[in-house]
């Protein structure tokens, strides 16, 4: 083979492996836009809300649940850089995932998503109420809501944020940013950042009220419930203890 042949033979080698490559960069590494990839846990309300809201913003977004067609008619229906998948797909697909599903759910999904979780930020939006999720929101309201997320997902890097504001204003708060504070818990600084900047590019103003500890008051029916201006986060918060 002379060397010209040889040299257009690479050049169509090399022509059909660039596409495929690109493939491979776009699911394994970050959204062409550099934003985090984002795996909805659940995509009920809280869950369809966030990731609609999201996509919206040019993030690419995974939902899932138990039943995957009702998740790809709703990727369909966000259209541009949604998609449906498993639970164990978004976690495989995803920078950032959010656990929004019955709070009972958690450890059924801790042990099933298993090693996928370890360095992954995990916003938990999930909330233990012990006439539906039993024992473990039981345990959960006893011992912080956050604490215990934190044993039930080993491994991930925990930020309790999105619980204690209606679904249907998660999907229309980007119409007024900046006036209604989201107080967020978590321990781990970098996480806490990533969930910083999800939280305002939708429209809220972060407000980090402590550690996981804290995350005890991010629920329905503590003093943290509700919607309040930002300023009105921090001063509830600083009467609170952990």
């Amino acid at each position: 083979m002379t060397n010209r042949r040889l040299f257009v033979k690479m050049l169509l080698l090399a022509s059909a492996a660039a596409p495929l490559a690109a493939m491979a960069a776009q699911a394994n590494g970050p959204a062409p836009s550099g934003k985090p990839k984002i795996g909805l846990i659940g995509s009920g309300n809280v869950g369809s809300n966030l990731g609609k809201s999201w996509a919206n913003k040019g993030y690419a977004v995974m939902f899932s649940s138990k039943d995957i067609e009702a998740d790809r008619r709703l990727a369909a229906q966000v259209g541009s850089g949604a998609r449906a998948g498993t639970p164990q797909e978004a976690a495989a697909f995803a920078d950032v995932l959010v656990f929004a599903v019955p709070y009972g759910a958690l450890p059924d999904l801790g042990k099933s998503l298993g090693a996928a979780l370890k360095g992954k930020v995990a916003i938990d939006a999930s909330n233990p109420f012990p006439a539906r999720d039993g024992a473990i929101a039981d345990e959960a309201r006893e011992q912080g809501a956050g604490v215990v997320s934190s044993r039930l997902l080993p491994g991930a890097r925990i930020v309790r944020a999105f619980n204690a504001i209606g679904a249907a204003r998660m999907g229309a708060m980007h119409e007024t940013p900046g006036k209604i504070g989201m107080p967020m818990a978590g321990d781990d600084a970098a996480a806490v950042q990533v969930a910083t900047t999800l939280v305002r590019d939708i429209g809220f103003e972060p407000v980090l009220v402590g550690g996981l500890a804290m995350g005890k008051y991010l629920m329905p029916g503590t003093p943290l419930a509700g919607e309040h201006t930002p300023d009105e986060v921090r001063q509830i918060a600083s009467t609170l203890k952990p």
